[in-house]
């Protein structure tokens, strides 16, 4: 497997696996049945993954490979996505919604890494 299949692939990881978390915190969001103290670790895999897509990125580029400039925007943009996330977190004015806000946060991510696929190729 190549370095462009691999990021391809870890694309796609990246896709599912923020919208799983986006639909289980969104849901919990409106029905806490759903709620499971243990579904907070569930939320780092998916937060790794866009840091590692991006490492993957920057490899591909740094082999001189030429990185369209809405690519790397929104490669860009689900890094700051994770890092709003994380600092809004213990915020008092969004304590009753931090469920809402990790799904809608999610599926944002989510949305991304959908747009950055059908972008174009390395």
């Amino acid at each position: 497997m190549t370095l462009n299949e691999f990021h391809r692939l870890v694309g796609w990881v990246l896709i599912v696996s923020n919208a799983a978390i986006g639909v289980w915190f969104s849901v919990a969001h409106y029905l806490p049945g759903f709620r499971r103290t243990r579904m907070w670790w569930w939320v780092v895999p998916p937060q790794v993954i866009v840091m590692a897509q991006a490492v993957l990125g920057a490899m591909i580029a740094a082999r001189g490979v030429e990185l369209d400039d809405m690519h790397a925007l929104y490669g860009f943009s689900a890094i700051v996505a994770v890092g709003i996330l994380y600092s809004y977190r213990t915020s008092p004015f969004i304590r009753d919604r931090q469920y809402l806000l990790y799904g809608i946060g999610s599926l944002f991510i989510m949305g991304l890494g959908i747009r950055n696929l059908y972008l174009g190729h390395h």
